[in-house]
């Protein structure tokens, strides 16, 4: 199928590539999954949060990393904004961030 995952911006990739080396392991062999059979991978790698978000599943020895992200025309997935997560439910402020970029993508 041949998808690509990018990043929104070089700030959104040092934050992703910045999860400990466990988490960043689950993250990579999720993203190579994704590029060769598409963003709908379902649980427990992805998830839709809501319309036009979804995340990235990472766990580690460490915890759990989240990558909220979106899909664009012509087999693209952008991740928007990657978070290490604390709480049961991904905190409003991480999924505002994520809107915020997604609507500039939208323009």
């Amino acid at each position: 199928m041949d998808y690509k995952v990018v990043f929104f911006n070089k700030k959104v990739e040092k934050e992703t590539l910045g999860f400990p080396k466990g988490i960043l392991a689950n993250f990579i062999h999720i993203v190579e999954m994704i590029e060769e059979f598409g963003a709908n991978l379902g649980m427990p790698y992805t998830s839709k949060i809501e319309k036009d978000l979804f995340e990235i599943r990472a766990k580690g020895p460490e915890g759990i990393g989240r990558s909220i992200y979106c899909t664009e025309k012509g087999k693209k997935i952008i991740i928007l904004h990657s978070f290490l997560k604390k709480t049961q439910k991904a905190p409003k402020r991480e999924l505002n961030i994520a809107r915020k970029r997604l609507k500039e993508i939208k323009k």
